[in-house]
């Protein structure tokens, strides 16, 4: 049976408060040595410590100590497991660190840095070419960047770890480096900016992106500066020995603490840490003291040196045989557990006590504390969520649940949730695990965040099995195991050579799908697994993957970037998204030689039709140049013909637009089903041709090119060139119809009536007079349209004069041709009376 709760308690502030030292492992002769031996580093969130070996130390070697030839990083989980280990061949190493996502950070003294995961793969970034030559002295890495001190006492900052370009902090105007100096992460302080404070002689600099803030203080120098978890508050120690917590605006002190009068503490300082939010633990060779807010103080000892690691809710520490979690015990456990508590929760778990061994006392405590019931119940969970053991996890839990049956209403999904975390986090927390995660921590971190650092461990199983039991969806892990899986696996051989591998990439696709269909429904993307096979050079099992792609927005760019064009036109074009489709066509253009990717296109025939289309389209608006191109390599006359006409059409340039024509007439000769498109374009040419030479004998002051023959004629006869127009009618063969309407409107135009009169002379008019008397009237000349009525069919005088006015000329006709009837048609039109009269004094004439 596990020791009561109780047992390792121990009281401050005059037992109002009390601590606990919870042993998480015991890790004796895992370390590779004393750690005072080397520089360490931990990862919060129960998270790794990494050690490299202090080289400025002599250390005396012995069997059991390894040998380092050259600089090398240790990484150990918290239960001293051995997790990773890499040799260091840059420059000298400033600074390692973690980061939020259990990344290992090292930066050396070139202003070179590379960000590790857990299974030694890295990604390399620079501070850029003015660290790398001033040097870097200093650097403090936090969970979302680090801040670097130059060796011109310039500080750079780097935000997150995506290889972003460092900024400069303000300029604290250091004339050498602080004594000690630390920061302040966004998520921390009010600005959302890192906040940088050095100890500078007596006094403390604070340095942002904006300023320069001298604190003005007067009890510097500080050998060691440490903030709160929350950044609220600062833990400062004088090189005399006096611990000074202050908040972190500096207004207001919090406590003092002279550690020079702790019995026992050795030698200098080695770590000044918080303990949550609300103590601060300091630590020498052997002895760990923990300073509460009110001078009050617990000493734990040690058998060698510590290294202590800052959590939200306590702090880790980590010795020669042991690594401890040290925390203020949460109010629910001090309400359940403390001695002579009378509280409900301690009268609930009581009551429990008593019914597991049939006592009649359970139900007289039940009736006592019934109002506060469901308080009671809701303390005895949180209490099982903060309990280490399982053991007394599951007594709280059945307190609980024993309380909750005496309520009638009340909502189960705290019990329920609690039970599925503290589950989660005892699975973790196993040794062989190593996450000594609190449940305080790991509602922080989500379980998603969980799941992620076991993935980074490669434990996919466990990863799975808490995704499923939380029902959470499998697609990280699966995806996490897929790729670490096509990492380690390699080909098997079947056959020899190129066949081996494609043998090899087979079964390992269908093992990925397989796994995929079965456990994570089809939802999972292949695109990404297929990106890993890629990068490892595995080029055939990424394809293969990426058939099982249902999304093309996916599949295409990862083909693009394996330069699989034409199937990644293709699996475009069957989407059916043009928008992917114009992607890969324009990504394509800027990466092929023009012959190659047209050639592309065209052997992809009827499939890429709706490409061929598209391209077509794009070009047509955006580069007429690639399109004339395109249908030139397609053997395309007559397309490339039309686009020649297109070009004349918006050319206003003479010369380009006679070689646009010339240019399609060509293209119209090559195909023989296309004679007399060609003809046209002849006839087209020698239009422009003589258009251009008649603006040339006009001086440009009349414009002819681009009209029509019908136009251009008619330009001519309205500007005297008569000569000219009968030339053209002669050339380009104007039937005399046409031509004899065309003077017929441009005469008229320029009120040329006797020109007119001696053009209708000329010769009998192959239109008739019935023309001219219609078009005159149109225009406005009645009077002039007269005069060309007798020259008319004789029935239809009548109606022809009735058209140009002259009613009295109609009525004459009428008479003339003895034509009664019509005379009395005319009479019903009549515009007025007189003319009326008229018409009935012609038709009495005629009895």
């Amino acid at each position: 049976m596990s020791e009561h709760p109780t047992l390792s308690w121990e009281a401050m502030q005059d037992g109002s408060v009390f601590y606990r030292r919870h042993q998480l492992y015991s890790i004796p002769g895992k370390l590779p040595g004393d750690l005072q031996d080397f520089i360490v580093a931990g990862c919060r969130y129960g998270g790794p410590i990494a050690l490299m070996r202090d080289t400025s130390r002599l250390v005396a070697l012995g069997s059991a100590t390894p040998v380092f030839s050259k600089a090398q990083i240790q990484v150990y989980s918290p239960a001293g497991e051995d997790l990773l280990l890499f040799s260091w061949d840059q420059a000298k190493i400033v600074r390692f660190g973690w980061t939020g996502d259990e990344r290992l950070v090292v930066l050396n003294e070139e202003g070179v840095y590379r960000v590790y995961d857990l299974q030694g793969e890295y990604q390399q970034y620079s501070l850029g070419s003015d660290a790398g030559e001033t040097g870097i002295v200093d650097a403090r890495i936090h969970e979302t960047g680090l801040v670097a001190l130059t060796g011109s006492l310039t500080f750079l900052e780097v935000r997150d770890w995506t290889g972003a370009k460092p900024l400069a902090l303000a300029h604290a105007g250091l004339s050498q480096p602080p004594q000690s100096w630390t920061v302040i992460p966004p998520d921390q302080t009010i600005s959302r900016h890192v906040e940088v404070l050095l100890s500078v002689d007596a006094t403390i600099y604070s340095v942002d992106n904006l300023e320069s803030l001298d604190q003005r203080l007067s009890r510097g120098p500080f050998s060691h500066m440490s903030p709160s978890p929350n950044g609220k508050s600062l833990a400062l120690l004088t090189y005399s020995g006096l611990l000074w917590v202050v908040s972190t605006d500096f207004q207001r002190s919090l406590a003092e603490f002279d550690t020079t009068g702790v019995v026992g503490a050795e030698g200098d300082v080695h770590q000044v840490e918080w303990c949550g939010n609300d103590a601060v633990l300091v630590t020498w060779s052997h002895l760990a003291v923990l300073v509460g807010p009110f001078g009050d103080t617990l000493q734990y000892f040690y058998p060698g040196s510590t290294f202590t690691v800052t959590e939200p809710d306590g702090i880790r520490i980590i010795g020669p045989d042991t690594c401890d979690f040290l925390q203020k015990v949460p109010a629910s456990s001090v309400s359940v557990f403390r001695p002579g508590s009378t509280s409900p929760s301690a009268i609930l778990f009581d009551a429990w006590e008593n019914f597991s061994r049939r006592s009649p006392k359970a139900d007289e405590s039940i009736r006592s504390i019934r109002p506060e019931l469901a308080a009671a119940v809701d303390e005895c969970i949180d209490a099982a969520a903060r309990e280490w053991e399982p053991h007394w996890q599951r007594k709280l839990l059945n307190a609980a649940k024993f309380g909750r049956s005496f309520l009638d209403l009340y909502d189960p999904s705290d019990f329920i949730h609690v039970g599925q975390a503290l589950k989660v986090l005892n699975a973790v927390r196993y040794y062989e695990i190593g996450i000594p995660l609190s449940y305080a921590q790991y509602n922080q971190l989500s379980p998603t965040h969980l799941i992620s650092r076991l993935l980074f461990r490669n434990l996919h199983l466990l990863a799975l099995r808490i995704s499923s039991y939380l029902s959470l969806p499998p697609d990280a892990v699966l995806k996490h195991w897929a790729c670490a899986k096509i990492l380690r696996s390699k080909p098997t051989a079947s056959g020899s050579g190129k066949n081996a591998e494609l043998d090899g990439d087979d079964a390992l696709c269908r093992i990925i799908v397989e796994k995929f269909e079965k456990l994570g429904g089809g939802r999972v993307s292949y695109a990404d697994i297929a990106k890993r096979a890629w990068e490892v050079g595995r080029t055939a099992l990424a394809t293969k993957l990426l058939d099982h792609e249902t999304k093309a927005s996916d599949q295409v760019p990862l083909l693009l970037s394996m330069k699989e064009d034409k199937l990644a036109l293709m699996k475009a074009v069957e989407s059916g998204d043009t928008d992917l489709v114009y992607h890969v066509l324009l990504h394509l253009q800027k990466r092929l030689s023009l012959g190659s990717f047209f050639r592309l296109i065209e052997e992809g025939g009827p499939r890429l039709a709706l490409a061929s289309r598209l391209l077509q389209v794009y070009a047509r608006e955006q580069n007429r140049d690639m399109l004339r191109d395109f249908y030139y390599s397609d053997d395309r006359r007559v397309e490339s013909a039309v686009l020649c006409l297109e070009d004349a059409a918006n050319s206003t340039d003479p010369t380009a637009k006679i070689a646009s024509v010339k240019a399609a007439q060509k293209f119209f000769s090559e195909d023989k089903d296309r004679s007399f498109e060609a003809k046209m374009m002849d006839e087209s040419v020698r239009l422009l041709t003589l258009q251009e030479q008649l603006e040339k004998e006009a001086d440009g002051k009349i414009a002819f090119f681009g009209l029509s023959v019908n136009e251009t004629i008619r330009t001519c006869l309205t500007n005297g060139m008569s000569k000219r127009a009968d030339k053209i009618k002669s050339d380009f063969k104007v039937p005399d119809k046409r031509f004899w309407y065309v003077k017929l409107q441009a005469l008229t135009a320029v009120r040329d009536f006797e020109g007119l009169e001696a053009f209708a002379r000329s010769k009998r008019s192959p239109i008739g007079y019935e023309a001219f008397v219609k078009h005159l009237v149109e225009k406005g000349h009645p009077k002039e349209a007269a005069a060309y009525v007798p020259r008319c069919d004789g029935p239809k005088r009548a109606d022809l004069y009735v058209l140009c006015g002259d009613w009295r000329a109609a009525a004459k006709e009428c008479k003339d041709r003895g034509d009664k009837a019509k005379l009395e048609q005319l009479k019903k039109s009549a515009p007025n009376s007189l003319v009326a009269r008229e018409l009935e004094q012609a038709a009495a004439s005629m009895k």
